[in-house]
């Protein structure tokens, strides 16, 4: 039988294994997805502690939970694009000019290399073939 330590083993292990990931990891895309392992972590401790009190409380906030989640999580996408736009890079490190004013930068021991990206590349506007470099026959 399953009882609720059982739940609460699950939901501690995605919360360590989430909280590792964010604190060890610099790709904002990595720390997201570990902040949401946290969070699911946390919804498991919700559902285990309603059914084992009897009541739908639990579940009822975790159903908040996961919609404030999905909200959360187009904004991040939305956000992590647009950093990777603007600089060309997902390393935290690299981010150091949007703190506030005053706030001293915090330095890493180790920076990762600094790899240039290539430049986007350029897709034909509609309708126009793209040149080739071997002449196809004419097609009747």
């Amino acid at each position: 039988m399953i009882t609720l330590w059982h739940y609460l083993a699950v939901a501690a292990a995605l919360f360590g294994i989430g909280l590792v990931g964010f604190l060890t990891r610099r790709n904002l895309i990595t720390m997201f997805l570990c902040a949401e392992l946290m969070l699911q972590g946390v919804a498991i401790n919700f559902v285990a502690f309603a059914r084992f009190h009897g009541n739908l409380h639990g579940q009822v906030f975790v159903m908040f939970l996961l919609a404030v989640a999905a909200c959360e999580a187009g904004v991040a996408l939305a956000l992590v694009l647009t950093l990777y736009r603007r600089g060309r890079s997902l390393d935290v490190s690299r981010w150091q000019e949007l703190r506030e004013v005053g706030v001293p930068a915090a330095v890493d021991l180790e920076s990762l290399p600094v790899v240039h990206a290539e430049a986007d590349p350029l897709l034909p506007p509609a309708g126009a073939r793209p040149a080739s470099s071997v002449e196809e026959p004419a097609r009747v």
